[in-house]
C-alpha cells in the first residue's frame, strides 16, 4: 500500500498557517522578554536613582548640617532623628552598616525582625570591596516578594569610609504583568483574526499557484503517443511555469513528428509484407496452373477418344486457381481501399438481420433489444463488417464441438454496439497483440486481412473494435460507433 503523498496544494496551504502560527508564538515569545527586560531595566534605573538620592542626602547630613564628629562610631547619633526623615523623603526603607559589617541603625523597626541582619556576611562584604565602584546589589527572593538589597560604602569629606548605607527595594512587578497580560491577551485576539485571514487567503493563494501545474498535470494524463495531443495555453504564467509549459509543448511538437514518421515507416513497413504476402499467394495458384498446362501440353493428342473429357479438366482446374487468384486480389482490394464516410442514416438492426441472412447455420442467433437503431453509417461497409467477424466467429469454432454464435444489437451511451460471441478456440495471449495487423492469420488458408479491414471501416466511423477471449472457451468481438 503506497503512502498517503500530500498535494502540493495541501502543503502551501499547510505551510502558510504553520507560518503564522510560528510567526505568532514568536511574536509571543518576544514580547514576553521585552516586557521582563524592560520591567528588570526599570527597577535596575529605579534602585539606582533612589540609592543616588538617599548617598547624596546621606552625604550631605555627614559633611554639612551634623555638629557630631564625624566618625563611624557617631553615625547612630548623627542619624537618631534624620534617618526617619531621609527614608520618608525618598520612600525606601535603608540600613546603616559599620565598615566590619556590624548593624548601627534602621530607618524601619518594624521590619528589623525580618530583613535586618545583625552582621552582614563575609561574601557581602568581600563583594562589595571587590567593585571598582563600591556597590553591591543582592536578590533576595521571599514569600513575601522579590527584594533587591543593594549595599553602598558611605565616605566622609576626606573619603574615608564611614559605613555602608544599604537599601531594601521591593520589585513589585504586579503592574507590568498586567500589562503583560492584557498586552498578550490583545496580541492573541489579533493573531486568532490574523489566522482566520490566513486560512481564507492560504486556500485561494494555493489554489491560484496550482491552478497552473494542475491544468499540466491534466493535459500530461491525456498525452498520448497514437493521437493528436494539445498544446497547454495558460495566461499569465510565473516564469517556471511558462518554462514548464514551453517544454511541454516542444515535447508534444516533436512527439507529433516522431508519430507521424513512425506512422509512415510502419504503413510502409505494412505494405511491403503486404505485397510479400500478395506475391505468395499468387504464386501458390500459378504453379499448379503451370504444371497443368505443360501435362496437357505433353500429353496432348487429337485422336484421343477421350480428349473433350481432358480438356474438360483441364479446364476446370484453370478455372479453379484463377478464381483464388481473384479472391486474393478481391481482398487486397477492398482492404485497400478505404471506405468513404456516407451521410446515410440506416436502421443498424435491420442491416444487420440482411446481413445474417445469407447465413442459413441453425447455431447462429440474432437478438436486439429494439427494433430500429438509427445511426449514420455505409450500408454496405457495415454488412462487410458483420459478415467478416460472423465468418471468423465460424471458423473460430473446431469440428469436434457444438457450434453456437450469439449476434446481439444495442445501444449503450449514445452509441451502438455490436457484439459477436463464439465458443470457438479462443485468442491466445501470445496472438493478442497481432489479432488486427493486416497480414496475420492463424488459419491454413486467407491472408489475413478481414480484420484489419474490419478495424479500418470502423475507425473511418469514428467507431472502435475490441475483443475478450479465453482460450479454448471462446471470443467475444465488440464493435462501437457513435449514432451520429
Amino acid at each position: 500500500m503506497k503512502p498517503t503523498r500530500l498535494s502540493l496544494r495541501s502543503r502551501i496551504f499547510a505551510y502558510m498557517i504553520l507560518l503564522i502560527l510560528v510567526a505568532s508564538i514568536l511574536i509571543a515569545l518576544v514580547s514576553i522578554y521585552q516586557y521582563r527586560d524592560q520591567s528588570n531595566d526599570y527597577h535596575k534605573q529605579r534602585l539606582e536613582r533612589k540609592e543616588n538620592q538617599v548617598r547624596s542626602n546621606v552625604e550631605y547630613l555627614i559633611n554639612k548640617e551634623t555638629t557630631y564628629v564625624v566618625s563611624t562610631e557617631n553615625l547612630g547619633l548623627i542619624f537618631k532623628d534624620e534617618i526617619y526623615k531621609i527614608a520618608d523623603i525618598h520612600n525606601v526603607a535603608f540600613n546603616l552598616y559599620d565598615p566590619e559589617g556590624d548593624f548601627i541603625i534602621t530607618s524601619d523597626t518594624s521590619i528589623r525582625n525580618d530583613n535586618i541582619t545583625e552582621c552582614l556576611s563575609a561574601e557581602i562584604l568581600n563583594n562589595l570591596r571587590a567593585t571598582v565602584d563600591k556597590r553591591y546589589v543582592e536578590e533576595i527572593v521571599t514569600d513575601k516578594g522579590d527584594f533587591q538589597s543593594s549595599y553602598i560604602i558611605i565616605t566622609d569629606a576626606k573619603s574615608k569610609p564611614l559605613g555602608i548605607l544599604n537599601l531594601q527595594y521591593e520589585r513589585d512587578n504586579s503592574f507590568s504583568d498586567m500589562e503583560l497580560r492584557e498586552f498578550l491577551k490583545r496580541l492573541g485576539y489579533t493573531y486568532i483574526l490574523m489566522l482566520l485571514i490566513a486560512i481564507v487567503f492560504a486556500y485561494f493563494i494555493s489554489r491560484y499557484i496550482t491552478r497552473s501545474l494542475k491544468s499540466i498535470g491534466e493535459k500530461l494524463d491525456q498525452t498520448r503517443f497514437n493521437k493528436r495531443n494539445e498544446k497547454i495555453i495558460i495566461d499569465g504564467a510565473g516564469e517556471e511555469i511558462y518554462n514548464l509549459i514551453t517544454a511541454y509543448n516542444g515535447m508534444i511538437d516533436e512527439l507529433d513528428e516522431s508519430a507521424v514518421k513512425l506512422a509512415m515507416s510502419e504503413r510502409e513497413q505494412a505494405w511491403r509484407e503486404m505485397a510479400k504476402q500478395v506475391a505468395h499467394e499468387i504464386k501458390n495458384p500459378l504453379t499448379p496452373m503451370r504444371l497443368t498446362v505443360q501435362s496437357f501440353q505433353r500429353k496432348f493428342d487429337p485422336e484421343d477418344p477421350n480428349i473433350h473429357q481432358k480438356v474438360d479438366e483441364y479446364t476446370k482446374t484453370l478455372i479453379q486457381q484463377i478464381d483464388t487468384m481473384s479472391s486474393i486480389a478481391s481482398a487486397f482490394s477492398n482492404f485497400a481501399k478505404m471506405p468513404a464516410q456516407q451521410n446515410e442514416m440506416l436502421n443498424v438492426v435491420k442491416i444487420t438481420r440482411l446481413a445474417m441472412d445469407i447465413f442459413n447455420e441453425d447455431y447462429i442467433n440474432f437478438s436486439s433489444e429494439e427494433e430500429e437503431i438509427i445511426a449514420k453509417f455505409d450500408r454496405t461497409q457495415l454488412i462487410r463488417v458483420i459478415t467478416n467477424l460472423v465468418k471468423n466467429a465460424i471458423q473460430a469454432i473446431p469440428n469436434d464441438r457444438t457450434p453456437h454464435i450469439d449476434v446481439r444489437v444495442f445501444e449503450q451511451n449514445e452509441n451502438v454496439v455490436i457484439t459477436v460471441k463464439d465458443n470457438g478456440i479462443g485468442i491466445t495471449k501470445e496472438n493478442t497483440p497481432k489479432i488486427f495487423e493486416p497480414k496475420f492469420t492463424t488459419k491454413t488458408s486467407g491472408m489475413g486481412l478481414g480484420l484489419g479491414m474490419v478495424k479500418n471501416i470502423v475507425e473511418t466511423y469514428n467507431g472502435s473494435i475490441t475483443f475478450t477471449s479465453e482460450e479454448n472457451k471462446g471470443t467475444t468481438f465488440i464493435v462501437t460507433f457513435p449514432k451520429n
